[in-house]
C-alpha cells in the first residue's frame, strides 16, 4: 500500500523530459541575444514580463481562444490572424516556426509587431501587467546576461 502511494506521488512530481518551459534567466538571455534589449524603447525587463504573462516562459505554448476566434503561438502568444501563416502573415512565417525554443523566429516576429503603431500595447497582457509596473527590475534579478 505504501509503495503504491509513494509511486503515485513520484509520478505526479516527475516532469517530462520534453517539457519546453524555459527558466526566467534563460528567456532573458535569449531575448537579449536576439536584440530585444531597448528595442523600440522597450527594456528587456518588459519583454521578459510579457513572456511570463503570455506563456509562463513556454516557447511551445499554443492557446486557442474560441471566443475571439484566434490561436496564440509560442513564448509571446503571437496571434495567427495577423502575424503568421493562418492569417495575414505579416511576419512572413509559419505559425509553427514560433514554437521553437531557440526563439529566433519568435523574436523576429515580435520585432515586427512592436514596430507597429501600438508597440507593446499590441499585447493586452503587457498593458495590464507590465506597462506601469514599478517592479520590472525583478524580471532580471540574479540573471547574468
Amino acid at each position: 500500500m505504501k509503495a503504491s502511494v509513494v509511486l503515485s506521488l513520484i509520478g505526479y512530481l516527475v516532469v517530462p523530459s520534453d517539457t519546453a518551459v524555459l527558466g526566467r534567466c534563460v528567456v532573458a538571455k535569449k531575448l537579449h541575444e536576439g536584440g530585444l534589449s531597448d528595442f523600440e524603447g522597450y527594456s528587456l525587463e518588459n519583454w521578459v514580463c510579457l513572456a511570463y504573462f503570455e506563456s509562463k516562459f513556454n516557447p511551445m505554448a499554443v492557446y486557442e481562444n474560441s471566443r475571439s476566434d484566434f490561436i496564440g503561438y509560442g513564448l509571446f502568444q503571437i496571434r495567427n490572424h495577423d502575424w503568421c501563416d493562418h492569417g495575414r502573415n505579416r511576419c512572413h512565417m509559419s505559425c509553427s516556426a514560433l514554437l521553437n525554443p531557440d526563439l529566433k523566429k519568435t523574436i523576429e516576429c515580435a520585432k515586427t509587431i512592436v514596430k507597429g503603431k501600438r508597440g507593446m500595447g499590441a499585447w493586452p497582457s503587457w498593458t495590464l501587467n507590465c506597462q506601469h509596473s514599478d517592479t520590472l527590475a525583478r524580471w532580471l534579478d540574479g540573471c547574468k546576461l
